[in-house]
């Protein structure tokens, strides 16, 4: 049985140039096959908005929302490090309610730490989570907790000035105490130039090949939707979608023409079990037949006496 890794592990990943893999898992057997699967790092995304749970961005899931898929996450990937997202609105409130939700998360959810989306604008809740003994994951670049401040979801990094913000945000949030960033959506120079720069782990998505790791949503690269939309930054690894939905349609087809359930899918009897039951039908029948007779004779005799 492997030991799970630690952040303490995960940085000398960087300085041994072993890449961090990193996928997202919202549930038990997903999780459980990731873990198999020999996944470095199992993210709990706030991102099962969209693939879970059918919302069009990840803002309207909820602390609930996470710290229950967390604990079934937790359940099936007993070895593996699992972060989990804040997600919207529970952090950059004000230091207090941004512990007391962490605290949350940690506690009933089981995860080994913490995502928050953000640069220099929450590292000063960063720095107060770490102190506080909770192992901080940063997040920028492309932020989809903001993207309706970001007017949808762009490439980050294009411009100078981008480029430069995006680089103080990965020094602060070092600075701050987070393990690692994940970088996403981010040009693949600018990537690079911050993962050379930073002592610790860069996980990229859609950030190109010069981070430290990769991480991805688990139902894109198994296209476990419908219908799905192809995304430049994912490469697909197995069409599961369309295996399902061929299989169901095929259950659908049998039951309908009496094919399932065939014979070998029914459980037999011994014969004095269902000569019992037979038996037990037959002499209810035959008491409610003379109870039946009783009950009409004094009528079939009151003819015969009046005709």
């Amino acid at each position: 049985m492997r030991k799970r890794l630690t952040i303490t592990n995960l940085k000398k990943m960087k300085q041994d140039k072993n890449p961090i893999s990193m996928l997202t898992a919202y549930d038990y057997p997903s999780a459980v096959l990731a873990e198999e699967a020999g996944l470095d790092v199992i993210l709990v995304g706030d991102s099962l908005g969209n693939v879970v749970l059918g919302y069009d961005t990840t803002i309207p899931v909820t602390l609930e929302d996470m710290i229950y898929h967390t604990r079934a996450v937790a359940r099936g990937a007993k070895n593996t490090f699992i972060v989990t997202d804040m997600p919207f609105m529970t952090y950059g409130i004000g230091r207090e309610s941004t512990l007391r939700n962490a605290a949350r998360l940690m506690q009933e959810g089981g995860a080994q730490a913490l995502k928050l989306e953000g640069g220099e604008e929450i590292a000063a809740e960063v720095a107060a989570l770490v102190k506080a003994g909770i192992p901080v994951m940063g997040h920028i670049g492309l932020t989809p907790q903001s993207v309706h401040q970001l007017g949808g979801y762009k490439v980050q990094g294009k411009l100078e000035k981008e480029a430069e913000k995006l680089m103080e945000d990965a020094k602060a949030l070092e600075a701050a105490g987070a393990f690692a960033i994940v970088l996403e959506l981010v040009t693949e120079p600018i990537a690079t130039a911050i993962s050379k720069e930073l002592s610790i782990p860069t996980i990229g998505i859609g950030a190109g090949r010069g981070c430290d790791g990769q991480v991805l949503v688990y139902h894109d690269i198994l296209q476990y939707s419908s219908p799905y939309i192809e995304k430049k930054m994912v490469k697909t690894y197995a069409d599961i979608g369309s295996t399902i939905r061929n299989a169901i349609s095929s259950y659908v087809s049998e039951v309908k023409a009496g094919a399932f359930p065939a014979e070998e899918h029914a459980f037999g009897a011994k014969p004095e079990a269902i000569n019992h039951l037979y038996g037990a039908g037959e002499a209810a029948n035959h008491n409610n037949g003379k109870q039946a007779s009783r009950e009409e004779s004094p009528k079939r005799d009151f003819v015969s006496n009046h005709s």
